[in-house]
C-alpha cells in the first residue's frame, strides 16, 4: 500500500503545496473540485520573487505587463503617486503556467494510505468560519480614457467602499469595486471616473472580506488556501500569503513523515496562520480608519478591530512556537542555530 498526501481543491496554495510535496518525494492523490477563478491578480515583485524561488523558474512571467506606478486617493486627501513594482495576470494564467494539478486529478484509491489530507476547499473537517467584515466585491472590464497613464494602477476610497483600477497595458483595464457595484462606486470617484471611457457589465459578486476557518488543523489534516483563510485585497498580499501557507503546510507534512510530533506541528500551523491573520488585520486598520466617517467605513473598521482582538485572544492561549522554518523545512527551535 502506498502512503502519501491527499489534496482537495485547486488554486495557488494547494498547487504550491503539491509541487513542494512531490519535490520532497511524497506520493500525492488529488480531488481538484471546482472554484471560480479570479479574473485578474496583481503580483507584487516580492510575491513574484517568492513564486520564482519556490518553483525554480527565474524567468516566470518575465514577458507580462508591468505596473510601475500607483496613484492613491484615500479619504479627503489629494491623489498621491508613488513607485510600484508588479505584474498583471489572471488566476488561470497563474495555474496554467505553474503546471500545478492536471496530472494529479485522480480520486484516492483503495491502495492509498493518507499520511495527511490538505483541504483547500469546503467542506472542512472543522467548519465554523470567522468573518471580519462584510465586503462584497465585483469586477468589470473597462476601456481606459486616453489620459490614463500607462503602467499605472489607481486606488480610491469613496463613501461606501473603494475602487482599484489596474491597466493591462493595451488600453484596457480591470476595475475592482469593494462595497458596491462598479458603476455605482465609480460614479462617486472623482479620480478614477474620468479615467474610464467605457465599462462592460460587472461580474457576479464575490466575497473579499478577511476570514478564516476557526480550526485550520486537526488529526491528520490541514486547511489552506483562500477557502480556508482569506485576506482583504486592500493590502495586496493574498497570493504571497497563499504561497507562504503552502510552504508551511508542506513543511508540516514532511516533518510528520520524518517522525515529529503531529500534535505540536498542528498547533504550530494553527498559531502561525492565526498570527498572519492578526498582522493582516493590524495592517488593514489604518486604511479603514482613515477613509472617512461614512457608516460603511465605521462598520468595516469595527469588524476588523474585533477580528484583531479575536486573533489576539486566541494567540494568547497558545504555546510559544516550538518550530522554525529553515528554507522549506520545519525544525525544532532547540536544534535551530
Amino acid at each position: 500500500m502506498t502512503s502519501g498526501v491527499i489534496l482537495r481543491g485547486r488554486g495557488v496554495a494547494v498547487s504550491t503545496a503539491a509541487h513542494l510535496l512531490r519535490r520532497a518525494g511524497l506520493a500525492l492523490e488529488c480531488e481538484t473540485g471546482t472554484r471560480r477563478a479570479v479574473p485578474v491578480i496583481m503580483l507584487s515583485d516580492p510575491a513574484l520573487a517568492l513564486l520564482r524561488d519556490v518553483f525554480g523558474k527565474p524567468g516566470l512571467f518575465a514577458d507580462r505587463v508591468r505596473i510601475e506606478r500607483r496613484v492613491v486617493r484615500w479619504g479627503t486627501g489629494e491623489p498621491v503617486a508613488m513607485p510600484h513594482g508588479a505584474i498583471v495576470v489572471s488566476e488561470d494564467d497563474l495555474t496554467d503556467v505553474l503546471e500545478m494539478l492536471p496530472q494529479l486529478n485522480v480520486p484516492p484509491s483503495n491502495n492509498f494510505k493518507a499520511l495527511m489530507t490538505l483541504h483547500g476547499q469546503s467542506p472542512f473537517p472543522a467548519a465554523p468560519m470567522q468573518r471580519f467584515g462584510e465586503r462584497l466585491s465585483a469586477t468589470a472590464r473597462v476601456r481606459l480614457a486616453d489620459e490614463a497613464a500607462p503602467a499605472t494602477c489607481w486606488i480610491e476610497s469613496v463613501d461606501y467602499g473603494w475602487l482599484f483600477l489596474i491597466s493591462d497595458g493595451s488600453g484596457g483595464a480591470w476595475l475592482l469595486a469593494v462595497g458596491g457595484a462598479p458603476e455605482a462606486l465609480a460614479a462617486q470617484a472623482p479620480m478614477i471616473a474620468p479615467l474610464i471611457e467605457s465599462m462592460e457589465p460587472a461580474s457576479a459578486t464575490f466575497d473579499t472580506s478577511p476570514r478564516m476557518v476557526e480550526q485550520l488543523a486537526g488529526e491528520g489534516w490541514l486547511a489552506l488556501g483562500t477557502a480556508a483563510i482569506a485576506f482583504d485585497p486592500i493590502c495586496g498580499d493574498g497570493t504571497a500569503q497563499a504561497v507562504r501557507e503552502a510552504i508551511l503546510a508542506g513543511a508540516v507534512v514532511t516533518a510528520v513523515a520524518r517522525g515529529e510530533d503531529p500534535d505540536a506541528l498542528q498547533t504550530h500551523y494553527q498559531s502561525m496562520l492565526l498570527a498572519a491573520m492578526r498582522r493582516h488585520l493590524q495592517m488593514s486598520l489604518p486604511f479603514y480608519g482613515g477613509a472617512g466617517s461614512a457608516p460603511w467605513w465605521r462598520e468595516q473598521y469595527a469588524a476588523s478591530r474585533a477580528g484583531y482582538d479575536w486573533c489576539t485572544q486566541r494567540l494568547s492561549a497558545m504555546p510559544e512556537p516550538r518550530f522554525a522554518l529553515h528554507g522549506f523545512d520545519l525544525v525544532r527551535r532547540g536544534l535551530a542555530a
